[in-house]
């Protein structure tokens, strides 16, 4: 047998396991609210390429590739376990049992490494949790597809309406399903879409979605529709204020997010690190900016382990609806120039938004931006000053760790690919992703450059927060290093 004979067997060997993981992946998520992860990324409704291909990612980020052979008998452990809702990161439990030398099986691993999902202390199911959309524009449409995606058994959150403006004359329910189908940037949506005019709904892998038309909350009823203690998220971004805001609180709905910036005493969340401090009697907070969940979880990691005395971020980032695309008058001094054949010098907030989700870094934040002709993914260049010296090595060895192993790792991607650009992070579930090629660290200056998918990993990002502020976000196993 030949070289290419034996590499060709192998690669049959890995698609044979891959295939033998998905039903047991998909009825742990059905039947027990078990999302089974790979060093943080989802395998939930993931194909057969796939799962080899998330496996074979791990090599950027921890050195070497994972096989589906090395995670495989840890999957099979799972399925003799008594688990409740819960998240277990299979890249986790392989890597935490290739350091234990105790001499255990993988099943009495496996069994103590998230034992906290099973018996008496595993977290019980929670009911559906409604939710509802205010806006369907492009944020509004992926949080969508997100929520639609995790309904798994019907537990957790369940999107129950979309508010949008007008009557919906002359076909505006066909072309929003339509628009909910096809994306030019994020593809088609990954299942089947009907619309029911009559009763007013888009019906998206079996998820009946009310389609309400409104140009006022004052004008909707939310329990009209049987809608209660709903979750509704502000797409819009009209109101930032707690005044304006507190116009939602209608009948039916609980508690307002905000997919933009917050004023005044709204709080601006960041998950993974602010998220925890949401009271839970606050009815009303902002999931801030694509920008600040960008920046925010990798200065608090260089805060931690180095200490930030000062910095500055440029973000590159892609052109926008409140754009025009040629040009014409914009309240904007340059915004009203066409968005896809200008690089167009504007601001960012995101810098003085970094004191609201990260209060305790004293470090003074500068910030300035650039949108450029491209649709989706930007880039934020970090320019820190640290409280102590550090080297290149350093700087990418605590941020490969905290990609991989912290409570940080699902909002810190880390990647090593030489020849990586923006459209290779379209779909990035993470709020940003470290360039190892591009970082640059010479004494106490360091400077990271952070790609984001400005859409989808943000609205990741927001669908984590109504999770928590919901209940329904399951805790992870094995825990996260702190």
């Amino acid at each position: 047998m030949t070289v290419n004979d034996d590499s060709f067997t192998h690669w049959m060997r890995r698609e044979e396991i891959a295939e033998s993981m998905i039903p047991i992946i998909g009825k742990l998520h059905r039947e027990r609210d078990v999302t089974v992860l790979l060093h943080s990324r989802s395998l939930v409704n993931k194909s057969v390429i796939s799962i080899l291909k998330t496996h074979r990612f791990a090599r950027q980020i921890a050195g070497e590739e994972l096989s589906v052979t090395d995670t495989w008998p840890f999957l099979r452990a799972l399925t003799s376990l008594d688990l409740g809702p819960s998240q277990i990161d299979l890249g986790m439990l392989a890597a935490s049992y290739a350091a234990d030398d105790r001499g255990l099986t993988v099943e009495q691993f496996t069994a103590e490494a998230v034992a906290g999902a099973t018996g008496a202390g595993r977290t019980e199911r929670r009911e559906p949790r409604d939710v509802v959309l205010y806006g369907f524009g492009r944020i509004g449409r992926l949080v969508a597809r997100l929520l639609i995606e995790k309904a798994g058994s019907g537990n957790g959150l369940r999107l129950r309406a979309v508010v949008v403006r007008g009557t919906g004359a002359g076909g505006d329910l066909v072309k929003r399903a339509s628009l909910l189908r096809r994306d030019s940037v994020h593809g088609q949506f990954q299942g089947t879409i009907t619309v029911d005019e009559a009763a007013g709904t888009i019906v998206a892998n079996g998820n009946e979605i009310k389609v309400i038309y409104a140009n006022d909350p004052s004008e909707v009823d939310y329990t009209a529709y049987g809608i209660r203690d709903a979750v509704l998220i502000d797409n819009t971004g009209k109101w930032r204020d707690r005044e304006g805001l507190s116009q939602h609180l209608r009948p039916g709905i609980d508690k307002v997010v905000l997919t933009a910036p917050g004023k005044g005493d709204v709080p601006n969340i960041v998950h993974g690190v602010n998220h925890d401090t949401v009271k839970p009697d606050e009815r009303i907070l902002s999931c801030a900016s694509c920008t600040t969940n960008a920046i925010v979880p990798p200065l608090k990691a260089m805060d931690d382990e180095f200490g930030v005395v000062r910095g500055h971020v440029e973000t590159v980032h892609s052109f926008t609806n409140d754009q025009n695309l040629l040009d014409n008058y914009h309240k904007a001094d340059r915004r009203g120039r066409s968005a896809p054949l200008n690089m167009v010098i504007t601001e960012t907030g995101a810098a003085s938004a970094v004191a609201k989700a990260l209060p305790g870094l004293k470090a003074r934040i500068t910030g300035s931006s650039i949108r450029v002709p491209v649709p989706d993914v930007s880039i934020a260049i970090l320019n820190l000053t640290l409280a102590r010296e550090a080297t290149r090595e350093e700087v990418l060895d605590h941020l490969r760790t905290v990609s991989l192993t912290s409570p940080l790792k699902r909002q810190i991607d880390f990647t090593t690919a030489p020849d990586a650009v923006s459209s290779d992070f379209i779909g990035s579930r993470h709020a940003s992703i470290v360039d190892a090629g591009a970082t640059k660290a010479e004494g106490d200056n360091a400077i990271l450059y952070l790609w984001y998918d400005n859409e989808f990993g943000y609205s990741c990002q927001v669908v984590r927060v109504v999770q928590h502020v919901s209940g329904v976000e399951y805790p992870t196993y094995p825990a996260p290093a702190a």
